[in-house]
């Protein structure tokens, strides 16, 4: 079982509906959408996650060492949107780090399980 969480460019949305909104958007447009690479600041942030937790190649299943539920990270990034998963072991952990990390770097963390904005 995972846990997903969205991270993506933008101005921040006003409340929790909003957000709502602009992620179903975003997830309609990018999300599956392989051929489009990702933006310059998803990749680095998507660089700077995996200097805190290992990548997974799409082999490896010890995901004792990352709490991430598939790999490689870049690849659930679509222009503007990265769309991922984490073990639910250690979803907390990693969604507090990236949502810290989403707003140090100017991005909005959204959580879709539970339909809100993050951090």
């Amino acid at each position: 079982m995972s846990y997903d969480l969205a991270v993506w460019e933008g101005a921040r949305p006003a409340d929790d509906a909003a957000a709502l909104t602009v992620f179903e958007g975003l997830h309609d447009q990018y999300a599956g959408n392989c051929g489009l690479p990702p933006t310059p600041r998803i990749t680095r942030y998507v660089e700077a996650l995996l200097a805190r937790w290992p990548d997974l190649s799409p082999e490896d299943e010890d995901q004792d060492s990352s709490p991430w539920s598939d790999g490689p990270l870049i690849d659930n990034a679509s222009g503007p949107l990265l769309y991922f998963g984490m073990v639910f072991s250690k979803y907390q952990e990693a969604t507090t780090f990236a949502a810290d990390l989403a707003r140090a770097c100017g991005l909005v963390c959204f959580d879709p399980q539970l339909e809100r904005l993050v951090g």
